[in-house]
């Protein structure tokens, strides 16, 4: 597939277009500074109570849900296959999920299963503008950038991100140091060890569970300890990485654990394969399963949701709060009249 014409930056404001953006200038309080040990919090307690999470100065409640959509700029997503590889396809992705209700981006410009090399230089090429060209299209969107490199977390920190998706488990532990030195929120998920980019093989734990809760509460308090904002540090499971079907159900059925730790828990779940091998259905078929998913997470505490399908999931993550008698129906005249 030919190279995306790249998105340049230009410090002039006008005649600005979609594949030239002003450059992104962080606001006041949110440069890079000092990093301040702080002391960890044990289990993840917040002192004020609840799983409060902030990201980008909005504050969300606990049983409030974040939907946080995928825009992917690689050539060779598992799902998309490339549609948003490039710039113009990518901000058409980014204007139609912010319409259908997502509060989150998440981009990311290297798939996570085996493949290609992708060097950091060229990571950086396919995301860093590309935040910045987001930024400015969507100013009050909070960006999140999925990599697991710290010179990629440090190139996009300059250029808007609010958020660092470490998915791979604190492989590089300099990802949560550029978090706390730029004031970014830091997702901590669990893969159970393993090198990024690589499959699940005959993978054992004594009790999965308890190692997730083990490592990702671990790389929590780590993370606070460096200086990353408590209330902007989510916990992941990570569904499928370095795990089994079987071993990504169990985490599943028992995420109320996870949720019991006080730590804002985000579960990335969409058309994953523990999804179709559940069910026997291959990528494009995998809605229905991906959805009924995000209900039993949603009901038993999950407050983020990566996904594919920003709509369908705001609507399953709002009737799940209406029946547990957190928020009400969005119209409500039957037998009123």
């Amino acid at each position: 597939m030919a190279t995306p014409t790249p998105i340049t930056r230009t410090t002039s404001r006008a005649n600005t277009t979609a594949t030239s953006f002003p450059f992104h200038r962080r606001a006041p309080g949110r440069s890079a500074g000092r990093i301040v040990p702080r002391p960890p919090v044990t289990g993840g307690a917040d002192p004020d109570g609840g799983s409060v999470l902030i990201l980008r100065d909005r504050r969300f409640d606990a049983g409030e849900t974040v939907v946080m959509a995928i825009i992917n700029r690689t050539t060779d997503s598992f799902y998309d296959r490339g549609a948003t590889w490039t710039d113009d396809a990518a901000l058409d992705r980014a204007d139609a999920v912010v319409a259908a209700g997502a509060d989150m981006v998440d981009i990311g410009g290297v798939k996570a299963a085996p493949g290609a090399e992708v060097a950091v230089d060229e990571e950086i090429r396919r995301v860093a503008a590309f935040v910045a060209a987001v930024r400015a299209r969507h100013p009050d969107v909070i960006i999140s950038v999925d990599t697991y490199r710290a010179e990629v977390a440090r190139a996009v920190a300059s250029e808007g991100a609010d958020v660092l998706n470490d998915a791979w488990g604190g492989w590089d532990p300099r990802v949560a140091e550029v978090a706390a030195e730029f004031g970014l929120g830091l997702v901590c998920t669990h893969a159970g060890g393993v090198a990024p980019r690589t499959r699940p093989h005959r993978v054992a734990y004594a009790d999965v569970m308890a190692d997730v809760l083990r490592r990702t509460v671990g790389e929590a308090e780590r993370a606070q300890a460096l200086g990353v904002p408590r209330r902007s540090i989510m916990i992941d499971p990570g569904h499928d990485f370095g795990k089994n079907t079987r071993q990504s159900l169990e985490v599943t059925r028992h995420l109320d654990q996870m949720v019991a730790t006080g730590w804002p828990v985000l579960v990335s779940l969409s058309n994953k394969d523990f999804v179709g091998e559940t069910l026997d259905r291959p990528v494009g078929e995998r809605l229905t399963g991906t959805l009924a998913a995000t209900a039993v997470c949603a009901w038993l505490g999950a407050q983020v949701f990566r996904v594919h399908e920003a709509a369908e999931t705001r609507d399953v993550l709002d009737m799940v709060a209406a029946i547990k008698g957190l928020s009400s129906p969005r119209v409500n005249v039957r037998g009123l009249a």
